[in-house]
């Protein structure tokens, strides 16, 4: 069984940020929203180890004991237990999970043969900010199954809806990762038109990608298939992989936003990642002539 992997040296010259937005973040406490979080922080409660249940702040259908306790059991889910707080957080609030668990976080993108369940998986690209892995139907897809349980959290773009349902039939398995779904998260701060849109919206560019969605990479997958032409599964990869490093630009671009609006901006704003060299591009030529023969 092969596996592919992608590493570039300068792709890990990063640093992860050593604070953590989440032990700022009170309102994955039933009955605290954000209009009462920013009350806290105004009365200086900016963190856990400065809550006290003698707080003269009104929390209005919060019990100051059980947060007190809650607030306990998260400083002991702080270091290995991402699901404590995504169960916790609204869909849209989940991006605060980030910096805390980013050295074991994979971002993830499929592709497939179409959207219903009778749909094959034909590519599965997974990149961790470090390294690019990438898995082919008919040569090494089982190995995205050993390769994924090294990690507690993972980023996509509407993989609640269709990428991990979609996993979890098709392998037969559970991913049990915490989960940052950017079309939430995006979508509450106004990026929508799904993820190329989102992209488009915040400046990244596909270059000789650019106009290629999912309904063309099943056109691509067929003409592999059909006339094994391997150009047309390099292009399908380079457009798979693309999807899955633009999710930590995506990640970091809406982790920002999210930060300038909290009095932690300036300790807590992340830098623009390093992008990697990336494995495949895409062939123009070949994108030219699948567009001829299905007259797209």
């Amino acid at each position: 069984m092969r596996e592919y992997v992608y590493s570039d040296n300068f792709a890990i010259l990063f640093n992860f940020t050593l604070v953590s937005m989440l032990e700022n973040t009170f309102c994955h406490i039933p009955g605290i929203g954000a209009a009462t979080e920013k009350r806290l922080w105004d009365a200086g409660i900016t963190s856990w180890d400065k809550w006290h249940e003698l707080l003269s702040l009104r929390l209005p259908n919060s019990s100051r004991i059980e947060i007190t306790k809650l607030l306990a059991e998260s400083g002991k889910a702080l270091n290995n237990d991402p699901s404590f707080f995504t169960s916790r957080l609204p869909s849209h609030e989940q991006w605060r999970i980030f910096p805390q668990y980013r050295e074991t976080t994979a971002y993830i993108d499929i592709e497939t043969t179409g959207l219903g369940e009778d749909a094959d998986l034909t590519t599965i690209a997974l990149y961790d900010g470090r390294e690019v892995k990438y898995y082919v139907n008919g040569d090494n897809l089982e190995q995205f199954v050993d390769d994924i349980c090294n990690y507690t959290v993972l980023v996509s773009y509407n993989g609640k809806s269709f990428d991990v349902p979609f996993l979890e039939r098709y392998f037969r398995i559970t991913l049990n990762q915490a989960q940052i779904d950017l079309r939430y998260v995006l979508a509450r701060l106004g990026f929508k038109g799904g993820l190329k849109g989102c992209e488009k919206m915040l400046g990244i560019d596909r270059g000789d990608l650019d106009g290629v969605d999912g309904y063309f990479a099943v056109l691509l997958w067929k003409e592999y298939e059909n006339y094994n032409d391997h150009k047309a599964l390099e292009t399908l990869l380079a457009y798979n992989i693309e999807d899955t490093v633009n999710l930590e630009q995506l990640m970091i671009e809406a982790y920002n936003i999210n930060i300038a609006q909290t009095p932690f901006a300036k300790e807590l704003k992340l830098p623009r990642p390093l992008l990697p060299r990336l494995p495949f591009q895409a062939d123009p030529v070949c994108v030219e002539r699948v567009k001829r023969r299905y007259g797209v």
